[in-house]
């Protein structure tokens, strides 16, 4: 009932929210928007089953939400395991061919050192054997010297008057000569090192080649220079400068171009063919990166990047960049990113081979993969570069966030 009026409550102001009677309408609400009490229950209940519809699936969402944490907690724990299990293979493999190695060594050393004393016990045989031949033959000089016989002294003279054949001991050394032992030694457990770490690369890029996702690259980021495939899988420079809209995600000076897709959690990878180029720049950039005038493409800019320059130099964009020296020119290059991990991977994939890592990299937002071809050079650097797909048979994800 009304208090004011002592009328029943059966209509209801929508602009102040509260229930009236009749008589109110007509005096504080004559202006408002008055609906019946019916009229505005219904309303609020379709309202409340809405929310109460949306409550549930965010619950449902939720629920999901836990049994996918779940599940990658599992995974996780596997990938841990075997990562675990496999680490400690290798470190065990290792550890066993240096103490082979090393028992090898210790072996040689002991036989080189007996053999040592052998030929110096040998020599000092030899050496008793000659004193004691030169002492017999000093002993026969001295009696020779006291006798008074002169026909006997006569007739031995010629055979006691000569010194005893000898050995020349001048130049005689005993010695072992270990001269390049330790170092060969090294060398051979470094050439195993070196095959244990090839396995290893080649293991770490089956796994990241399980997180391969279809990227693709986004037209209205290109340098006007650029030219882009129908299907955005590959791009060259031209030397043509193309009429294009000026948007704000545009590289105006930059020979750039990002792609389609962003990622602000999780891993990724894509491999990126460039044969036969002599410049390139590839990794990936923060959503934020100022795509005007000239850019350094570095860390602190939000570019973390390698490149080839003049055919044969390759650099890691750090700040200052890395000289890489690379056992062969990468044909097809693999980007890796651990979105959590603050890890950006590029590999050669021909050659299973790790090209760099940035690691510590603290990523606060969406990141793109970034592509240059770099200048056309004449037709010196015409070929495209073209995203490939990465054969493995782990290919599976394909996460776009």
């Amino acid at each position: 009932m009304c208090k004011k009026h002592d009328r029943p409550l059966e209509l209801f102001c929508k602009a102040d929210q509260i229930c009236v009677c009749q008589f109110c309408t007509e005096s504080g609400h004559k202006r408002h928007h008055i609906v019946s009490l019916k009229d505005e229950y219904e309303e609020k209940k379709a309202k409340l089953r809405m929310t109460e519809a949306k409550i549930q699936q965010m619950i449902h969402e939720r629920q999901l939400k836990i049994q996918e944490l779940k599940h990658s907690e599992e995974l996780s724990e596997k990938d841990t395991d075997r990562e675990l299990a496999d680490s400690v293979q290798v470190f065990s493999n290792i550890t066993q061919f240096v103490e082979e190695s090393l028992a090898q060594l210790i072996d040689l050393f002991e036989r080189k050192r007996k053999t040592t004393e052998k030929r110096a016990e040998g020599f000092i045989k030899e050496v008793e054997m000659e004193i004691s031949e030169l002492m017999k033959r000093s002993s026969e000089l001295v009696q020779l010297s006291s006798t008074e016989d002169h026909l006997y002294f006569l007739q031995s003279f010629p055979s006691l008057n000569t010194v005893p054949p000898t050995k020349d001991w001048t130049e005689v050394r005993v010695h072992s000569s270990y001269e390049g032992t330790l170092r060969r030694a090294v060398a051979q457990l470094e050439e195993t090192l070196s095959k244990e770490m090839k396995k290893l690369f080649e293991a770490e890029l089956k796994r990241v080649q399980q997180y391969a996702v279809n990227v693709t690259l986004n037209p209205e980021t290109a340098y006007p220079k650029l030219i882009l495939s129908g299907d955005g899988k590959r791009v060259t420079h031209g030397d043509v400068r193309q009429n294009l809209p000026d948007n704000a995600k545009r590289f105006t000076s930059c020979c750039g171009v990002l792609g389609n897709q962003s990622f602000s959690s999780e891993r990724f990878y894509y491999e990126v063919q460039v044969k036969g180029k002599t410049d390139w720049t590839l990794g990936v950039a923060r959503e934020s990166i100022n795509r005007k005038g000239e850019i350094k493409v570095c860390p602190r800019n939000g570019y973390w990047t390698v490149w080839l320059r003049n055919g044969n130099v390759y650099h890691a964009n750090t700040s200052p960049p890395v000289c890489l020296s690379l056992k062969s020119k990468p044909q097809k290059v693999g980007v890796f990113v651990d979105y959590e991990e603050g890890l950006v991977s590029f590999y050669d994939v021909d050659a299973a081979d790790l090209i760099f890592s940035f690691t510590g990299c603290k990523f606060t937002e969406k990141l793109y993969p970034y592509f240059s071809p770099c200048v056309n050079d004449g037709g010196r650097n015409s070929a495209p570069l073209i995203i490939s797909p990465a054969h493995n048979t782990y290919l599976t994800n394909e996460l776009i966030f």
